[in-house]
């Protein structure tokens, strides 16, 4: 099958390996967009989005060690819009590298999105992402008395800031990414879940302290943009029950009543595999004629070939 609108959501490992560097997460991403090539050769429009987890982790740092009066570090929501244009840039340049190389001809654009989420989500009641440096309990309560931020007790490694993590509602910028789609080019979207925003009674919107969880981010947009596939990419060429047992099992072809099942019983590991089950259940509840796959990057040749990975349907 041809001519599909697919997103495809990039797992972090995608991007980054273990060297930080500029360079280095240019390389990786090098290899990313050869296997990605592989769907546009097979005559699929793309939407690609990725995550900014580590890159939004360090800029943080970087901004807190420079911090000063003159020079004043940055909130979450600009460092996210500024990890969303490096990374853009990099994707952007290495897919249109990979595209010369295999001759085809195709623009790619990367947008810098807000994504809207609610002012009453009660994720900005109960604070749950961490983000940045870990602290001492003496540093985490001085911290907050200074900035007002919220610190928690991060499994036994010491303190950390805590933000809200909502869920996304709806893109500001779809009109232009389905343009772009529609007149073929490759999109590069809501990078690291997009940028948080509310929309204010005014209907401005406005930036806020909160990083909304990838998937889920590329799981809207997927539904927003009609797409027939979403490919939610990880380590693993499938999802497993039982993993790493003696009885593991790999799922193949499995409904969205097997995936609740296997969800009950704890079956997905929360923070890893679990949201990414979640966002493929909620894009096939909401497209039931589309399917969800979650696979590796490695995996989508033979994706393409013979359906391998973990495919959701209704």
């Amino acid at each position: 099958m041809a001519n599909r609108k697919i997103v495809v959501a990039l797992g972090g490992n995608a991007i980054l390996s273990s060297d930080p560097s500029a360079k280095a997460q240019q390389k990786a991403l090098e290899e990313t967009a050869g296997h990605l090539v592989k769907l546009i050769k097979n005559g699929d429009d793309l939407i690609v989005t990725h995550g900014n987890g580590p890159q939004v982790g360090n800029l943080l740092l970087q901004h807190l060690a420079a911090d000063s009066e003159k020079n004043p570090a940055f909130p979450l929501d600009s460092l996210v819009a500024m990890t969303e244009g490096s990374i853009g840039f990099w994707l952007q340049n290495a897919l249109q590298n990979a595209l010369l190389k295999e001759g085809i001809e195709k623009e790619v654009a990367s947008v810098v999105t807000q994504v809207v989420v609610d002012k009453k989500d009660p994720a900005f009641e109960n604070l749950t992402k961490p983000i940045g440096p870990f602290y001492s309990e003496e540093e985490a309560k001085a911290e907050a008395e200074r900035t007002g931020a919220t610190f928690k007790e991060d499994s036994g490694r010491g303190w950390r800031k805590v933000v809200a993590s909502p869920q996304p509602v709806d893109i500001k910028e779809i009109e232009t990414i389905r343009t772009l789609l529609n007149a073929g080019q490759v999109v590069v979207a809501a990078g690291g879940g997009g940028i948080p925003v509310v929309r204010e009674e005014d209907g401005s919107l406005v930036g806020v302290e909160a990083v909304i969880d990838k998937d889920f981010a590329s799981q809207r947009l997927a539904e927003l943009v009609d797409a027939d596939l979403f490919i939610v990419l990880t380590g693993v060429d499938y999802v497993y029950v039982n993993f790493n047992k003696p009885n593991q099992e790999k799922l193949e072809r499995v409904s969205v009543a097997q995936l609740e099942e296997y969800i009950k019983e704890g079956q997905f590991a929360p923070g890893s595999m679990l949201p990414k089950v979640e966002a493929g259940i909620a894009f096939v509840n909401n497209r039931p004629e589309a399917n969800a796959v979650i696979t590796s990057l490695e995996n989508l040749g033979a994706l393409i070939e013979s359906e391998s990975g973990t495919i959701i349907e209704k």
